[in-house]
């Protein structure tokens, strides 16, 4: 059963490794302080932050978000570690946008949870006004075991305040280092999809700025990742970095050599947009007519972004209502029940069973009324879908979308991508689109280790390998799809061939940078290629001149595929694909695995990062992503291509010409 905290009191954990999920409802940056048996922190080496998001034990968010993802390994502290304190800051403010005060904000929610998922502790820190930073909660050693405590000790002065509390000399400069990490990850970002009005109008609040997962994942991953909730993150979350490369072409390229790197989207305003459009006047009594794009944005598909979210939001609200009604209700039948058996005189005469019926009949009542209010809620939605999802660009839609038919290579990056459709079991009939922010902000993680889907049917190992690879290249294709000509480049590792039938759209197409690298050489000569590429680039950025990179070097988004790992990997190679992820999303440099976990369960823990970094997705339906709000367990539905359609070859066979003209 879950511990549900107030300030000060503390809870004996039974696990080492843990995760710790933070829910904020704005950008906040998340941090972790190792300290000794005296609260006293040794060195800037001590604490995790986004700048050094990993320490011995300890890994955290790269950047500020709503929904966190921190993961502990009590057994990896050393003997000198008593104390590692979670910590969470407001992003200094940039001209006067954001919140400068947890006062101002949703009280933050934090939960300590098993791998699995369990939740061990939670406690929601109130009760804070002037305060920018604030020690959440602690894990400590008391007498050979690790307990949690909630401690909510907000700091006015920020992280440089609350550093210097804990005994740090070099406070200022790591609160400054720690500032200007989240600053760095702001810059990439674009704003997150606004939450929707409480008045029953479909129109949207303005956007507030916001970052994401991991999520994620929404959702890492939700239609952006959810969060953090989508995959682990990011949360889930939540959305995810902005729709710019992260490097390179992200600059003017006439600008001056060691000129800073321009990370904002030169589409994008920074003044208030102007009103989505009004929706049709309602007939009295009816609910109001939805509108494609009725949220506010600058331009259609930013409307239809954010519109996307907003129904995200309700389904997943209007759901939880549902739930805590028919809960409600059964925890009153229950107290009914349990009142009328204890009195021995109800026993008599039949008085029982009239309380008994009395009682089913009032939950058959208030279940009936949640499920009519839940009803009355997704037929709203399902009317708002069945205009949305024709209006839908390319980048967000279906591929049996007519939209396909008439695809043209785009000449700019969209905001997003189209992953597949979410699902909640209380609302069979609407499907909302999962959309992850574009440029990836972390990699993707096809897994091929399933074997039940929901539907009960069984799928052998052999089908679920075929099944993998099949939505790979689904996805890979419509990434290829949505960026203009020669800015994405797909790169294949397939060490024993097996991925041939399902990777032929990309290699008939000749979409790809080469051929499927096969064997160990195969896999060594890649990812030497891709980790040496990654390396020039930090290093170009780091010396100030992202513009000095060697001449004829390819300055597009990179995607390596890898099936069937660990097959033809060696440690060597395990080490580079963890660096890949690690280091390449942030120079244009992504992974997609397709891989079953169980499968390089030999490695032991020294692939458990790997797995968290990436964002899971599954070739048949699956529970396992969760909303950063309230927490379902959504259904995520893969992109399927029609059967017999040839609208995926006919997209790449575009992509392919149209990289031919740009070459020549």
């Amino acid at each position: 059963m879950t511990a549900e905290l107030v300030r000060g009191q503390n809870h004996p954990l039974s696990q080492s490794r843990l995760e710790i999920r933070i829910s904020a409802g704005t950008p906040v940056a998340a941090a972790a302080a190792l300290s000794d048996e005296n609260g006293r922190i040794h060195g800037t080496e001590w604490v995790a932050h986004p700048g050094a998001p990993v320490q011995p034990g300890l890994e955290v968010s790269r950047q500020a978000t709503a929904d966190h993802r921190l993961a502990v390994d009590l057994d990896a502290m050393t003997e000198a570690v008593h104390r590692v304190s979670v910590l969470l800051a407001l992003p200094a403010p940039n001209g006067g946008a954001g919140p400068a005060r947890f006062g101002a904000v949703a009280a933050p929610f934090v939960a300590v949870t098993g791998l699995d998922g369990t939740e061990v502790a939670s406690y929601t820190i109130t009760g804070l006004d002037l305060e920018s930073a604030v020690v959440a909660l602690e894990l400590y050693r008391r007498q050979g075991a690790w307990k949690v405590r909630a401690v909510g000790q907000g700091y006015a002065g920020g992280l440089a305040e609350l550093f210097a509390d804990q005994g740090l000399s070099e406070a200022a400069q790591l609160a400054a280092g720690i500032d200007e990490a989240v600053a760095r990850g702001l810059a990439r970002s674009v704003q997150a999809p606004p939450p929707r009005t409480s008045e029953g109008d479909r129109s949207r609040q303005a956007a507030a700025p916001a970052v994401g997962p991991d999520q994620g994942s929404v959702p890492q991953g939700a239609p952006g990742p959810v969060p953090p909730a989508y995959g682990g993150q990011p949360s889930g979350g939540q959305g995810q970095g902005g729709p710019q490369p992260a490097y390179g072409a992200a600059t003017d390229p006439h600008a001056a050599s060691g000129g800073p790197v321009n990370y904002s989207h030169p589409g994008r305003q920074t003044s208030a947009p102007p009103p989505p459009p009004a929706a049709p006047p309602a007939q009295p009594g009816q609910p109001a007519q939805p509108v494609a794009g009725d949220a506010t944005g600058w331009s259609m598909e930013e409307r239809l972004y954010n519109q996307v979210w907003g129904m995200f939001e309700d389904l997943a609200r209007t759901a939880a209502a549902y739930r805590s009604a028919v809960d409600f209700a059964e925890s009153r039948m229950d107290k009914e029940l349990e009142q009328a058996l204890s009195d021995p005189r109800s026993r008599i005469g039949g008085q029982g069973d009239a309380a008994r019926e009395a009682a089913r009949a009032r939950y058959s009542q208030l279940v009936d009324q949640a499920r009519a209010s839940l009803d009355r809620d997704v037929a709203q939605l399902v009317a708002e879908s069945q205009v949305v999802e024709p209006a839908l660009p390319p980048a967000f839609a279906r591929w049996d979308n007519p939209c396909w038919h008439a695809y043209r290579v785009p000449m700019e990056i969209p905001m997003a991508l189209r992953l597949g459709d979410l699902r909640l079991p209380e609302a069979e009939a609407i499907r909302i689109p999962m959309l992850l922010r574009l440029p990836l902000e972390r990699g993707l993680w096809i897994d091929s280790g399933r074997t039940d889907s929901l539907d009960g049917t069984f799928t052998d190992s052999h089908d679920m390998r075929r099944l993998a690879m099949d939505t790979a290249v689904a996805h890979a294709a419509r990434l290829l799809a949505v960026y203009p000509a020669d800015e994405f480049t797909v790169h294949v590792v397939d060490p024993a061939g097996s991925g041939a039938q399902a990777l032929a759209p990309l290699s008939q197409t000749g979409v790809l940078a080469g051929p499927p690298a096969q064997g160990a050489a195969g896999v060594t000569e890649v990812l030497a290629r891709l980790t040496q590429r990654v390396d020039l680039v930090q290093m170009a950025l780091r010396g100030g001149a992202p513009d000095a990179l060697p001449p004829g070097f390819d300055t597009s988004q990179q995607l390596l595929i890898v099936n069937d790992f660990p097959h033809g990997f060696d440690d060597r190679a395990v080490n580079q694909l963890r660096y890949l992820v690690d280091e390449g999303p942030a120079v244009g440099v992504h992974l997609m695995m397709v891989a079953d976990r169980e499968e390089s369960a030999g490695y032991g823990p020294l692939l458990d990062p790997l797995w968290r970094a990436l964002l899971r997705l599954t070739p048949v339906p699956d529970d396992h992503l969760a909303d950063p709000w309230v927490g379902h367990a959504w259904t995520y539905e893969p992109p399927a291509v029609p059967h017999g359609s040839e609208v995926l070859r006919q997209v790449l066979t575009k992509v392919a010409e149209a990289r031919r003209t740009w070459n020549r």
